[in-house]
């Protein structure tokens, strides 16, 4: 009886070691976040090992997590800077535009203007998800996500449901931080990868080419 409880593939320390992994690599995402260029590449690891660890029961999920993150690294500072201005620009954009409401006009322009917002948000989630699943150079990386946030708008405006809700959640009531960002990836993912064997299946349409599942 002792043997079977302190078994390591007895199915309660499995649940206690997936509950760990799934507190930890969100706080592991937002140490790796710290720097700011590096919020991509961050975001893009913790999306890859949520899929193999949660959905396809990987494991050594902050190992992967790691090796990912090293992967991508160089590429996903290099989108990260490209985006930061754009970031910026909106962010400003929107002081800009609230300052503005005291008319009708002016609140439908603004109302216009989040909207527009929000589907750049929704690009930046598909950028790092194709970067999390798929090896392509920065050029075919943008037009790629770009291309799949419009062709797939349902799945974008839901992923940016679940990502505004989380958000708005954490913001609320602080200690949601230790798991919503790995339940953002798992949510996301449930979409994500219905989407992404449609560009694997289909030669005539496949412009992707996937990263190999193997683990080192």
């Amino acid at each position: 009886m002792f043997g079977q409880l302190f078994d390591s593939e007895n199915s309660f320390w499995t649940l206690i070691g997936k509950m760990v992994d799934f507190v930890g690599l969100g706080l592991f995402w937002a140490l790796l976040c710290l720097p700011i260029v590096t919020i991509i590449p961050s975001t893009a690891a913790l999306y890859y090992t949520v899929v193999r660890c949660f959905r396809q029961k990987g494991e050594r999920a902050f190992l992967m997590m790691w090796q990912t993150f090293v992967s991508n690294v160089k590429q996903g500072i290099a989108v990260t800077l490209i985006c930061l201005p754009f970031a910026v620009a909106i962010v400003l954009g929107d002081f800009v535009m609230a300052s503005h409401t005291g008319s009708d006009l002016g609140q439908v322009m603004y109302m216009a203007y989040y909207v527009l917002m929000l589907v750049a948000f929704g690009y930046v989630c598909w950028l790092a998800a194709v970067m999390a699943r798929f090896e392509m150079k920065k050029k075919r990386l943008f037009y790629t996500s770009f291309v799949l946030a419009l062709r797939h708008l349902p799945s974008t405006v839901v992923m940016l449901l679940i990502n505004w809700v989380l958000l708005m959640w954490t913001l609320q009531m602080w200690w949601p931080v230790f798991f919503t960002p790995v339940l953002a990836m798992l949510l996301m993912s449930l979409l994500l990868e219905r989407i992404f064997p449609k560009y694997l299946t289909e030669e005539e349409t496949a412009v992707l080419q996937h990263k190999s599942s193997e683990e080192n």
